[in-house]
């Protein structure tokens, strides 16, 4: 069977994904932007995500870097892609996903994409062409007062209506529990380009990978990963990285993150990013939290944070973003860290992640066990060819008490 490609919006997102197709028996790793694994890497693969930093960036350059990453994959020997974007649909009337759909739909040909959000087990469901968030419309969720992408509509269709010159359909929920055949008759009789389909549970997302299984374009969140082909890999061959200290860098501001941050500076020594000083003073704070973090105890997990609780939000210092310079002061501190002897790294946003891998200069990250839904560790190579272990969540994945027993799996 051919390699699967895919390309993922965020780093985060990709490592998502991954995981859901390593569950689905893929041989799979993660490729970090414009690095190539290597021939024979690839050549042990049966699926490769390119790990993309493009959901908020400008749409020109989110089309230009997913173009490139398509051709990369083609080159490789892909023959289907799947675009991953978020499981929220994270997007404005402008883009990202509707022009990255167009452009990778154009290169590979593909008359018909599905587009297929829903994660259910982290409560993320279509029914009826609504998305939902743990049983609340998207609309009325916390996910309408995103700072970068607030999503006020619930339908899906309206949401990439504005994004796209093509015309977008639905396929409700009656249609994929007639199962495979039907839905693939009813996809195959539509003349849209683009077809929002239903999925509420996981039953659903593997009647519509089934579906879908010779398409050569197919979109979604990681859930419909689930229902693809199962290739039949061995995924079992999956090493940690030496033990070493441990650290957690959260970027995040998401009430999910801030549950996190409180449960685990319960138990483990915490520091907030002083956003102040990240705008003004960026590498004295980072000489700052990493002269901390060092002091804290060999068995501990020191937690550096940008948000405990909605009081602790800055958007701006001296008419300048916090957001982006608290993701420079924790990248810098990742590379501290790991100079000191960190080799372990739980990493809170989807921004700070990209922040903090690129700082890192890792190319590559070696899926392995699964935490939590949506969350993984990988086995990485730092620039300097130290070897960590990196676990990468989006701001709203993993339970409370992620900080403390996401250690448990590298046991």
């Amino acid at each position: 069977m051919p390699m699967l490609g895919a390309i993922a919006d965020d780093f985060t997102g990709a490592t998502d994904l991954a995981i859901m197709l390593r569950r689905n028996g893929h041989r799979v790793a993660v490729a970090i932007e414009d690095h190539d694994p290597g021939e024979r890497v690839r050549a042990g693969l049966d699926a490769l995500v390119i790990a993309l930093k493009s959901r908020t960036a400008p749409v020109d350059e989110a089309v230009a870097a997913t173009r490139a990453a398509h051709e990369r994959l083609l080159a490789w020997g892909a023959r289907r892609v799947y675009v991953k974007y978020c499981s929220t649909f994270d997007s404005t009337d402008e883009g990202n996903i509707g022009p990255v759909l167009d452009a990778v739909a154009d290169r590979a040909g593909a008359a018909r994409v599905v587009v297929v959000p829903p994660l259910p087990a982290n409560g993320r469901t279509v029914h009826e062409g609504l998305l939902h968030v743990n049983g609340q419309l998207l609309e009325h969720s916390p996910m309408r007062h995103h700072p970068l992408t607030p999503m006020t509509r619930s339908r899906v269709a309206d949401l990439l209506r504005p994004q796209t010159r093509h015309e977008v359909a639905e396929a409700h929920l009656d249609v994929v529990r007639s199962g495979r055949d039907a839905l693939r008759a009813a996809l195959e009789a539509t003349a849209a380009r683009y077809v929002v389909v239903d999925a509420v549970d996981d039953a659903d997302l593997a009647v519509i990978g089934a579906a879908v299984a010779e398409d050569v374009v197919v979109s979604g969140g990681s859930g419909l990963a689930l229902g693809l082909p199962d290739p039949h890999g061995d995924t079992g061959r999956w090493t940690a990285p030496a033990s070493g200290r441990r650290a957690v860098l959260c970027g995040s501001a998401s009430t999910a993150t801030r549950r996190q941050v409180a449960d685990a500076t319960r138990t483990q020594p915490g520091l907030r990013v002083d956003p102040v000083a990240a705008v003004r003073t960026p590498d004295l704070e980072v000489d700052r939290i990493s002269a901390w973090a060092v002091q804290q105890p060999a068995d501990s997990v020191p937690v550096i944070y940008s948000t405990a609780d909605a009081a602790d939000l800055v958007p701006e210092v001296d008419g300048l973003p916090v957001a982006p310079a608290v993701e420079t002061v924790l990248a810098g501190v990742a590379r501290r860290l790991v100079v000191s002897g960190v080799r372990r790294l739980l990493v809170a946003g989807g921004e700070t992640s990209g922040a903090v891998v690129r700082a890192l200069g890792v190319g590559v990250l070696r899926v392995g066990p699964e935490i939590a839904p949506g969350i993984c560790w990988a086995a990485a190579t730092t620039a300097t060819r130290r070897e960590i272990a990196l676990a990468l969540k989006s701001g709203n994945f993993g339970p409370d008490d992620l900080f403390t027993s996401a250690w448990d799996a590298l046991a």
